[in-house]
């Protein structure tokens, strides 16, 4: 559904602190946002599926999107999660070929939808966004590089605890003078990210957990000492 009035403003809001849109005017956000449209998404429910038609950009305006593949033995392997305020989909929007993965609502989301039919005009009439979309282009390459080695150089304590120092980083500390980052997933989806078993990813946060590094809830794990769980990462 397009964008009601009186979302605009929040929509706005959001695409100003993007890296991507950040520096338009307001009339250019307001050509931007008058293409677009809200989709909503119930969680765990499927976006797209890779190989599916690639129709355009998406930015998060609530929840967080989980981007994932499936390996030959039907194996998934998280290759990143999409947080409030970021987009994803931006290589199909620049080639318009089939989705390279899956998307699917980790929690209730809204989705701000951009189609490449009205995106692509908007550019042109814009050079300095594709730019900025080359920008984003190459920081997901350099974070996808960035996975492959940790695969291949860090044992599974460090990927582990380097993980969750970057999703700790990502997700913020909730409001409160001495509270502590608090990272929501599951032990299963942490373990789909990094290459780990379930059960492998409960020995070790069960080991920081009785170090006094960081405790374990359900679905959720928040971290107590950030320095001691980067000296693990190290």
């Amino acid at each position: 559904m397009p964008v009601k009035q009186d979302r605009v403003a929040v929509v706005r809001h959001i695409l100003e602190r993007h890296s991507l849109f950040g520096s338009l005017t307001p009339d250019e956000l307001d050509q931007l946002i008058a293409h677009a449209r809200v989709q909503t998404y119930a969680a765990r429910q499927t976006i797209f599926e890779k190989g599916s038609p690639g129709l355009g950009l998406l930015a998060v305006l609530k929840g967080r999107v989980r981007i994932s593949s499936l390996g030959r033995e039907g194996d998934q392997v998280v290759l990143n999660i999409i947080n409030e305020g970021d987009v994803f989909g931006e290589i199909a929007l620049l080639d318009g070929k089939d989705r390279t993965a899956d998307a699917a609502a980790m929690t209730e989301c809204e989705l701000l939808a951009i189609d490449r039919r009205d995106f692509v005009p908007f550019v042109r009439a814009n050079p300095e966004v594709a730019l900025r979309l080359l920008s984003v282009l190459c920081q997901r390459l350099r974070r996808t590089t960035e996975q492959v080695e940790d695969m291949i150089f860090l044992d599974a304590p460090a990927r582990l605890a380097k993980k969750l120092v970057e999703l700790a980083e990502q997700s913020g500390k909730p409001r409160g003078v001495k509270a502590e980052p608090v990272v929501t997933i599951s032990q299963h989806e942490l373990g789909n990210m990094i290459g780990l078993t379930r059960e492998s990813i409960n020995k070790h946060l069960s080991v920081w957990q009785q170090a006094g590094i960081l405790k374990v809830g359900h679905g959720a794990i928040t971290i107590l000492d950030a320095d001691a769980l980067r000296q693990q990462a190290e």
